[in-house]
């Protein structure tokens, strides 16, 4: 199953370090959108949240993407200056988090893997009136901070909500042997659906049935 940990991982401590790589991150981002949203909302509130909220979805939408066509793509190096920057940002990322998904330095991302995305985008934004462009990314970039905890919690934690068992088994079952070509979406399903990459009907059904605190058979 994709959180078998192997003898010898203290999961307490892969855990940890995993958070830390995460909180700066998260710190950085959240005050970001919260400053954005304090100083758009007052003057156009509906616009600011309308946007806020339009980010958040196209969130579900890049974070699908990204997951589907970039962090499991490949990447060889090469002599040209673009093969060069994808190898090097791209190429370690997610099959090393495939090849140890309890590892905490694989888990999520970091301000070194994002920032020089988003930081331009950023100061782009600002040329745009503040409930436009900024709340849109304010949202989106809230939504991935989100997101990113999400991914955590299913690879550490063992939340009792309906959401979390959810999103922990269709996350594990991807990370099986017969899921990695299909749930893609990491805090949802929505795009799965969509995009055609839905798990099979047979075994959703053996996922999400009541399982009375027993492991999702059939996922080897």
């Amino acid at each position: 199953m994709g959180d078998a940990i192997p003898a010898g991982i203290q999961r307490e401590v892969e855990a940890r370090k995993a958070r830390r790589r995460l909180y700066p991150v998260s710190i950085l981002y959240s005050v970001f959108a919260v400053g954005v949203m304090v100083l758009a909302v007052p003057s156009r509130p509906s616009l600011a949240l309308g946007s806020f909220a339009l980010g958040v979805f196209v969130w579900t939408a890049v974070e699908y993407a990204v997951h589907r066509y970039i962090l499991h793509g490949r990447f060889p190096d090469g002599p040209g200056v673009l093969e060069h920057f994808l190898h090097r940002h791209f190429d370690h990322l997610h099959w090393e988090h495939h090849k140890r998904p309890w590892d905490g330095n694989h888990i999520n991302g970091t301000i070194q893997d994002t920032l020089p995305f988003v930081g331009p985008i950023a100061l782009l934004s600002f040329l745009f009136p503040l409930a436009t462009l900024p709340a849109l990314l304010a949202g989106f970039l809230q939504a991935y901070i989100i997101e990113e905890w999400v991914h955590h919690s299913v690879h550490f934690c063992q939340f009792r909500g309906r959401y979390f068992r959810y999103i922990k088994r269709h996350h594990l079952y991807h990370h099986s042997p017969k899921g990695s070509a299909v749930a893609y979406g990491l805090s949802n399903g929505l795009w799965d659906v969509a995009s055609d990459t839905r798990i099979s009907p047979d075994m959703r059904r053996a996922l999400y049935a009541p399982l009375r605190g027993r492991s999702p058979r059939a996922l080897a």
